[in-house]
């Protein structure tokens, strides 16, 4: 896995490959075992998406896509078919400039304080969360996401918890627009209702879950 830019502070494997900072008690030994047998999963996978992804702009839907998608999508494929298969990728063609045009206008004060607020407590032990001023970092984009967001849903505005979802998007599209849209999807479309002053609880919830059933997986991150 290739080391992320900005690793050098935390040390060689101190951070995995989306930038996260890994547990004092990390298994260098163990983790390195299961992905020498785990990779060839990740390269026969990858191999079968080829075909599927590699030089299309547009990935229709089928039953083979949803059978491939259950089974995992290879992190390089992610940003074109999560677009894709979510209707996002529609929507942002249907809207050109829509999402500059959002960033040009200024939301209400208490929006405004409640992002600045909760940028700095996203993600701390991720390196591209650390400083806003990194121009390589994930800080003002969130920020910019966040409030165009707001803008465009101003019966959802801002609450707690969209703050991590927008980040893991981010982490993984690496485009405000694209992470725009893809949120503003989910919260129209696939999950409406969610966006909501519960959000932070129904996201911590789902965090301790994940941590106490994962076991070694959540060392894993994505893949």
């Amino acid at each position: 896995m290739a080391r992320p830019p900005g690793t050098e502070k935390f040390g060689h494997s101190k951070v995995d490959g989306y930038g996260f900072e890994r547990p004092e008690d990390f298994d260098e030994k163990a983790y390195e075992e299961f992905m020498s047998t785990y990779f060839m999963v990740l390269a026969r996978r990858a191999s079968r998406w080829m075909p599927v992804v590699v030089g299309k702009e547009h990935v229709p839907k089928s039953a083979k896509l949803k059978r491939f998608c259950r089974k995992g999508i290879p992190g390089e494929h992610r940003p074109l078919v999560w677009m894709e298969v979510s209707g996002a990728a529609d929507r942002m063609k249907e809207a050109p400039g829509l999402y500059k045009q959002l960033l040009g206008q200024k939301p209400a004060t208490d929006v405004i304080e409640s992002i600045r607020l909760d940028i700095h407590r996203t993600f701390p032990e991720n390196i591209y969360f650390v400083d806003i001023r990194d121009p390589a970092g994930l800080q003002k984009p969130l920020k910019n996401v966040l409030t165009a967001f707001a803008l465009h849903n101003p019966h959802i505005g801002y609450c707690q918890g969209l703050n991590f979802i927008t980040g893991m998007l981010l982490l993984i599209l690496r485009s405000e627009e694209k992470t725009f849209w893809l949120l503003d999807t989910l919260a129209r479309s696939l999950l409406p209702g969610m966006m909501s002053t519960n959000l932070f609880i129904h996201s911590f919830l789902l965090m301790k879950i994940v941590e106490t059933k994962s076991g070694f997986f959540a060392w894993v991150h994505f893949d």
